[in-house]
């Protein structure tokens, strides 16, 4: 078997493991205070306790985390990303889960997996003489917030706060990889968003949902994945 093979098998299994922990994690994540100024005509949010006790959540939650770190383990190898990317993988995922049905990335679970894997990113730099790279993704870290933090300012309509700091950890992992890695991240990411969305923004012929507000952060989790699995052969092609 090959170490290609085996990065796979192993970052599967334990991305599939820590996946099964997802409902428990939206479940310990403190419920959102409700807004006084809420327009009545939105759908009710659901709360992280009934998005954890959805019918087969754990089971999804560890096929995606087993697929995903499939994929990553296979184009990253038995190298030292994994260190930061397994551990990663179930989270973004619970994320996703719960961007998708409240439209919120809650602080308290973005921000400590951010400082987290920054910890792991410096030591594994520092130790192994990957200064480039550390130097690189702490750039690209700050880039991406800024990136995005730009795109909220000019438009807090469209785009939540939460997606500016899910932006950090994506941009941090992207750019430890490379440049074409995060480029390529950010891209897929707004295709990925936009693409669906114009398909039902055609087949329903309803303006009114160019004023609604979307979750974004599964596809920026999404793009992140199509960066780091195909991001630099991609970027080669294209700007190569």
């Amino acid at each position: 078997m090959t170490d290609t093979l085996v990065a796979a098998f192993v970052a599967a299994v334990l991305a599939g493991l820590g996946g099964l922990l997802v409902p428990m994690l939206v479940a310990r994540v403190p419920e959102p205070a409700p807004k006084e100024d809420a327009d009545t005509d939105e759908p009710p949010k659901m709360l992280y306790a009934d998005i954890a006790a959805r019918p087969g959540l754990g089971v999804r939650s560890a096929l995606l985390s087993a697929v995903a770190g499939a994929l990553i383990g296979a184009a990253t190898g038995l190298d030292w990303p994994l260190l930061w990317l397994v551990p990663l993988t179930p989270v973004a995922v619970a994320l996703s889960v719960i961007d998708w049905h409240t439209r919120l990335l809650p602080r308290l679970v973005v921000v400590p997996a951010t400082l987290a894997a920054v910890v792991v990113l410096a030591v594994v730099g520092l130790a192994t003489g990957e200064r480039e790279a550390l130097v690189r993704a702490l750039v690209a870290m700050v880039l991406g917030r800024s990136f995005f933090w730009v795109l909220w300012f000019v438009r807090s309509a469209g785009m939540g706060f939460g997606d500016v700091r899910l932006a950090a950890p994506v941009g941090l992992v992207l750019g430890w990889t490379g440049w074409g890695a995060l480029a390529i991240g950010v891209w897929a990411s707004f295709v990925l968003f936009v693409v669906p969305a114009l398909v039902v923004l055609l087949a329903r012929r309803d303006r009114s949902l160019l004023k609604k507000s979307f979750p974004f952060g599964p596809f920026m989790v999404a793009g992140a994945l199509v960066g780091l699995v195909w991001g630099t052969a991609l970027a080669g092609r294209i700007w190569g």
